[in-house]
């Protein structure tokens, strides 16, 4: 992610109120993840895996702050059955901003099958999702996602991809 839009997405973070920002590195996100770690306003937690990534953002949402989980859609098969417990059992949801790896056009052989699978596993977990492609897609994403998920007391996830990600 070129740091103009890591900025964009600070800025949007920001305007949304998120204090927590938990995350497992990224090459995609890493510009993101290098000016939130810097930054005071947020409360960087590094996790060891999506999971635990989702559990700590829900237990924000209970706290009555706001998180955030950074990470490759990859994770996304990792969080799975913390995002179907949480969210489809008890109504407990959690911000999802995933780098779209393996979409159409990647080059990146190991990054395909991310891709694939990706967009049918959103849908089957019912999450809804957004996909940024145009820096200019960024500003009030973060705010919509969380109008949407108290709204529905369910999941949201962003996707970075194109010129909103490299």
């Amino acid at each position: 992610m070129k740091k103009a839009v890591a900025e964009l997405f600070v800025k949007e973070m920001k305007a949304a109120g998120i204090e927590f920002v938990c995350g497992l590195p990224d090459t995609g996100l890493y510009e993101l993840f290098r000016l939130v770690r810097e930054d005071p306003d947020f409360t960087f937690i590094p996790v060891t895996n999506e999971g635990e990534g989702v559990g700590i953002c829900a237990g924000a949402w209970l706290g009555g702050k706001k998180a955030i989980m950074l990470m490759e859609n990859s994770g996304l098969r990792v969080a799975s059955e913390a995002l179907a417990r949480l969210g489809i059992s008890f109504g407990i949801p959690a911000l999802l901003l995933m780098s779209y790896r393996g979409e159409p056009g990647d080059g990146n052989w190991w990054a395909v099958n991310h891709g694939v699978v990706m967009e049918p596993l959103l849908k089957a977990l019912r999450i809804p999702y957004v996909v940024l492609r145009r820096p200019e897609e960024v500003d009030g994403a973060i705010r919509r996602a969380f109008r949407s998920m108290e709204a529905s007391k369910y999941h949201f996830a962003l996707v970075a991809s194109g010129e909103a990600l490299w």
